[in-house]
């Protein structure tokens, strides 16, 4: 596999709804990060070989932080190893804005810095025969 530092990172932004919120207090499911990670190796795997490709498997997954309904996040990627047809890929999502519940139920603060909620690390693949790159 060959080292690779990706000039063009996938970042996705988004807010967590209460849709997202699994647990009490409003607290969504660590699965969710890995959701928006597998959004962001697909961008990645679009852009280098043409076509979407399969997650083969997490090699880490790190949740450093809680994140709740009305929070925004951003998740980005960029791979960081290149092989025949595998890409290695790192993760980090990041929370941007907090929802502030205690103040109102509307409230919510920028966050500068921003908060790591989440770090992984994975391989995906793309066959050669769906390779157009």
């Amino acid at each position: 596999m060959e080292s690779r530092e990706d000039g063009n990172p996938s970042l996705i932004r988004l807010r967590m709804s209460a849709h997202d919120a699994h647990y009490g207090g409003n607290l969504v499911d660590g699965a969710r990060m890995l959701a928006l990670f597998g959004d962001v190796a697909t961008e990645l795997l679009i852009r280098m070989d043409g076509d979407e490709g399969l997650f083969v498997g997490y090699d880490t997954v790190e949740f450093l932080a809680p994140v709740y309904a009305g929070d925004y996040l951003e998740a980005t990627g960029r791979i960081v190893k290149v092989g025949n047809t595998s890409r290695r890929m790192e993760f980090e999502a990041r929370k941007v804005i907090a929802a502030r519940t205690d103040v109102s139920a509307s409230a919510a603060d920028p966050l500068d810095p921003p908060v790591i909620v989440c770090r992984a690390s994975g391989t995906c693949v793309t066959p050669k025969t769906k390779k157009r790159r």
